[in-house]
């Protein structure tokens, strides 16, 4: 069937993509490759769900089944959840395809029977519009639109797929993440480089505190300085975050930073330098001493 098919490893971005196929007046089919999963996203409002069913349990093993499977159904668009996962086999299907891939879009239209998508490039310094004809490959990050609306279970369709079982499963191991979950904060209370040393975060915290905030950084805290995990380092390569709130301290703005904090919905900036590029982007600036800055504003809004 010709129409848009949805694939995230990550029901809550799934759920965005059924949406927006939904809303493209096309068909909207989700594909799953686990008989559980195919049983959540039964509920997330798509039009169906194709199950594939393989020997595997390595999802990128079915980069070739996936591929297979959409040219065998005519689809016009497979969109994909801009996870690590979801890249992978994004890239995979797009190979054994042979046709045009966008990744990390900011947008996606149908503009005169044409696909159009724009991405931010070089730092988010520009962006970059591409048209794609006939099916392509397009992976969407977290947020680009609202969830579909639930409409009761929709069917799943159950098919047996060839796995590539080149690559095997040798060792499996959760991953232990530092720090709280920088996309889901309301509040961030943000470190730069402009901190001259480890124990001054306890100020940050303080504010944090009291604003009810989480801690972020820029790459040079996390990486460089290793003051705090990289799981909260905001930027290109680092968290993107979308809060209501985004105070930094001793941050000088540069475009790789700015990236990650763009969708905020007020910037606030504290720094010396009164040239510092955050200023540009700041909804509010101090030009002055954090150092000074920082206790005063605390210690200003306990009393609130």
């Amino acid at each position: 069937m010709a129409g848009i098919y949805v694939y995230s490893d990550r029901f809550d971005i799934a759920a965005e993509l059924i949406r927006f196929a939904k809303e493209t007046g096309k068909e909207a089919a989700a594909v799953s490759l686990d008989e559980g999963a195919a049983q959540q996203l039964s509920k997330l409002g798509a039009d169906k769900v194709y199950l594939l069913n393989g020997d595997s349990p390595i999802a990128e093993n079915y980069g070739k089944a996936i591929a297979e499977f959409l040219k065998n159904e005519g689809a016009d668009l497979f969109v994909v959840g801009a996870t690590a996962r979801g890249r992978d086999i994004a890239a995979r299907v797009a190979g054994y395809l042979g046709c045009g891939m966008v990744s990390d879009v900011s947008s996606v239209n149908y503009i005169d029977g044409k696909l159009v998508t724009e991405r931010m490039m070089y730092g988010g310094a520009v962006v970059q519009s591409e048209a794609l004809k006939g099916l392509s490959v397009v992976t969407i990050p977290a947020g680009k639109f609202e969830a579909a609306a639930k409409e009761g279970t929709s069917e799943i369709i159950s098919i047996d797929v060839t796995a590539d079982n080149r690559v095997s499963m040798v060792e499996k191991a959760a991953i232990v993440k530092e720090g709280a979950d920088l996309k889901a904060a309301d509040k961030v209370v943000c470190i730069g480089m402009g901190m001259e040393k480890a124990e001054d975060i306890q100020m940050a915290k303080d504010l944090a505190a009291v604003l009810g905030a989480d801690i972020g950084c820029t790459r040079g805290i996390a990486e460089e300085r290793h003051w705090l995990p990289v799981e909260q380092y905001i930027g290109i390569s680092g968290v993107e975050i979308k809060p209501q709130l985004y105070i930094s301290m001793g941050v000088s703005g540069q475009v790789q930073h700015m990236f990650g904090v763009r969708e905020s919905k007020v910037i606030t900036a504290i720094d010396t330098n009164e040239k510092a590029p955050i200023f540009k982007s700041a909804d509010y600036g101090i030009v002055g001493d954090m150092y000074e800055i920082i206790p005063l504003l605390s210690q200003a809004l306990k009393n609130i």
